[in-house]
């Protein structure tokens, strides 16, 4: 058996947290909280579903859900 078995799932999934609220641009409550990767580096943002307004935009940790232990301190 190899050391690293392949995955049983088709595809990768991601879980987007909702957010209370509604959209500034829409007004649609489907706000959701997710990390994104973009040439700035990694990011949790918060945008509507339905039309994609981005709500906001912070800086995340400088590999994603890696966390650096120099991070920690």
């Amino acid at each position: 058996m190899p050391p690293f078995p392949r995955p049983e799932e088709p595809t990768v999934s991601l879980v987007k947290e909702p957010v209370d609220g509604s959209c500034p641009a829409c007004s649609a409550a489907e706000l959701r909280r997710y990390p994104v990767n973009s040439e700035g580096g990694w990011f949790q943002v918060v945008k509507c579903q339905n039309c994609l307004h981005s709500v906001s935009r912070e800086r995340w940790n400088l590999f994603g859900s890696l966390q650096l232990l120099a991070d920690t301190i």
